[in-house]
């Protein structure tokens, strides 16, 4: 393709986030936005005809006239839009998460390779300034805090907060820490949907490093920051306001605040979308290999299935009544029967005592 060619693009979904790729897709430079495909006719219609393009209903009609897609669909449906475009000869930037299992993340790295395709996955918190900031400033760190959380959305409703949001923070994780994870502890509520709303996770890597992870869509407010802890100081990233702050030591030992150094490094401001799609182009265009892709893009989402796992007995059903984990069942079924054993003997003593 030649550099000085509008790359044709598509939009699959016109919800939320697909609203954000086309409002960002039809103002951007070297673009040329051709449609938007939704099955609800009237919601592609509206964000096509804002956004001068033209509305779909199915994927097949934008087959001949694009050279790349956003698919930002409900995530179950990821894989089957995702394969399709890419045994079509189109270049796929698949939202996050990629698929809902494992098997289908593979079929769609598979088919990116079968067919000489870009595919790069949605990950688009590696792309906020304050994260590329950030990176510049922190090496070997040994115990990293974040908390993301909002307020809850129903059009999520179908995956766990895991999938939803902390995958975010699971891809940041294995960017910044050079180690694999050996050991995880994890817990997880349901409190307005099926799945979980709320998550807490401790990771330990092989290298040593620790890292706390909270997600939750059942928050009034929003927040969304990460705190990194190395051996000479700290770094702290506000990844909604775009900011970083570092405390460094200029003493191997400290004896006040006089002995850190604290800076406020320059972020340059850029949308982290606009980022992201850039950094696709620049991969159509040169045939280099987007970030996250291939078995790196997956990783997060194998940790993340690995953590929903464990978290499944403390799921909230629809019922609203919580499941009692099988250990805990056991304690309370002991407990039972020791009070059992306990009245009766009781009884047995007032008996003996009449």
């Amino acid at each position: 393709m030649a550099e000085t060619k509008n790359i044709k693009f598509g939009v699959i979904g016109a919800g939320k986030i697909g609203t954000f790729h086309t409002r960002t897709l039809a103002k951007m430079p070297g673009v040329t936005l051709v449609g938007v495909c939704d099955p609800d006719v009237m919601r592609a219609q509206k964000l096509a005809w804002a956004h001068n393009c033209t509305p779909y209903t199915k994927p097949e009609e934008l087959v001949g006239q694009v050279d790349a897609v956003i698919v930002a669909a409900p995530t179950q449906l990821h894989h089957q839009i995702g394969m399709f475009f890419l045994e079509h000869g189109v270049h796929t930037l698949v939202e996050k998460p990629i698929a809902v299992t494992m098997q289908e993340a593979r079929d769609l790295i598979s088919a990116a390779k079968r067919n000489h395709l870009v595919l790069q996955v949605g990950h688009v918190e590696r792309f906020n300034p304050a994260v590329v900031e950030a990176v510049k400033y922190i090496h070997n760190p040994r115990f990293i805090t974040i908390n993301r959380q909002g307020p809850y959305d129903a059009r999520m409703s179908n995956i766990s907060v895991v999938l939803d949001l902390m995958i975010h923070d699971l891809d940041l994780l294995y960017t910044l820490i050079p180690g694999e994870v050996v050991h995880v502890e994890a817990v997880g509520l349901s409190v307005f949907s099926p799945h979980e709303d709320i998550a807490n996770v401790r990771l330990h890597f092989d290298n040593g490093a620790v890292a706390d992870v909270t997600a939750s869509r059942a928050s009034f407010e929003r927040a969304r920051y990460m705190h990194l802890f190395q051996p000479d100081g700290y770094v702290s990233v506000d990844f909604m306001n775009a900011r970083v702050k570092t405390y460094r030591k200029e003493k191997p030992v400290i004896q006040n605040m006089a002995d850190l150094t604290v800076d406020y490094p320059k972020v340059e401001k850029q949308l982290p979308i606009t980022a992201e799609i850039l950094h696709f182009i620049d991969c159509i265009k040169t045939a280099k290999t987007p970030a996250p892709s291939g078995e790196k893009g997956t990783k997060a989402l194998e940790l993340a299935l690995q953590i929903m796992e464990k978290m499944n007995r403390f799921d909230v059903p629809k019922t609203g009544h919580l499941h009692t984990p099988k250990p805990l069942q056991t304690i309370s079924t002991v407990a039972r029967a020791a009070q059992t054993v306990l009245d009766e003997t009781l009884g047995q003593l007032k008996g003996d005592g009449k």
